[in-house]
């Protein structure tokens, strides 16, 4: 099915991209735990737009009033609440947006194997916000997580499989082909006897009009799996009406 621009008239304003890409991720979960995960895996979508960071708690700010050894309105004895020290120093930071399809091993507890990430406007609109996001993908890879990122962000003229390839300090010729500003990219993170630590990479350029590729989730300690963006692009697009 053809990509569509998400950011752009005539679809934007009338149509948020946050219920779209909400409901692509939803569809990759569904495809992924209906036929392709084997048994012992389940996937999970993950959204936070804005920041999936907690708003301080304005106890923390006043301090708290509990103290060991009183007594609570029942009569028990209440807990005192800690109230941490003046931070000496407060940093800025950036906290990326989730939009994200994660998939688990359940064998010895939830363990993360691979996910899928929908990248947002605000992973792209700034120099930190897109460090941010590289940074988030690096840890995985470093972790031996497979990964999957798809950008259909226009208006946000960056590549951020070109920042993760600068933070991760390797040569210009593993950049993206090209000035693909619209892409998906799939990452294999793998030790190989001779070789030692690897990334295999699969780039691919996409354009507003055309189709969406299928690319494979290498799960960690498990089998790749492919994920069919085109097909799990098409079902949000019918249900929404687009």
């Amino acid at each position: 099915m053809a990509l569509l621009d998400h950011f752009h008239p005539p679809l934007t304003p009338a149509r948020r991209w946050e219920s779209f890409h909400a409901l692509w991720a939803a569809a990759i979960v569904e495809r992924l735990n209906r036929s392709l995960l084997p048994p012992g895996y389940f996937a999970e979508t993950q959204v936070h737009v804005g920041s999936g960071v907690e708003v301080d708690i304005a106890s923390f700010e006043s301090g708290g009033t509990g103290h060991s050894g009183d007594s609570g309105p029942g009569g028990g004895v209440q807990t005192a609440t800690y109230v941490p020290p003046a931070a000496a120093l407060t940093m800025p930071a950036v906290f990326p947006d989730e939009v994200e399809v994660r998939v688990f091993q359940d064998t010895a507890g939830a363990t993360l194997v691979g996910a899928v990430e929908l990248v947002s406007p605000r992973n792209k609109d700034r120099p930190e916000a897109r460090r941010a996001f590289a940074a988030k993908c690096a840890s995985y890879l470093q972790e031996g997580i497979g990964l999957v990122v798809v950008d259909v962000v226009t208006g946000r003229y960056a590549n951020l499989h070109d920042e993760l390839v600068r933070l991760l300090e390797q040569e210009e010729r593993y950049r993206f082909p090209g000035e693909a500003m619209l892409y998906a990219v799939a990452y294999h993170p793998v030790r190989r006897n001779g070789a030692g630590d690897q990334i295999d990479i699969w780039p691919v350029p996409l354009a507003v009009g055309g189709p969406l590729p299928t690319l494979p989730l290498a799960l960690r300690g498990g089998p790749i799996i492919p994920v069919d963006l085109d097909a799990t692009y098409a079902e949000p697009r019918t249900k929404s009406r687009l």
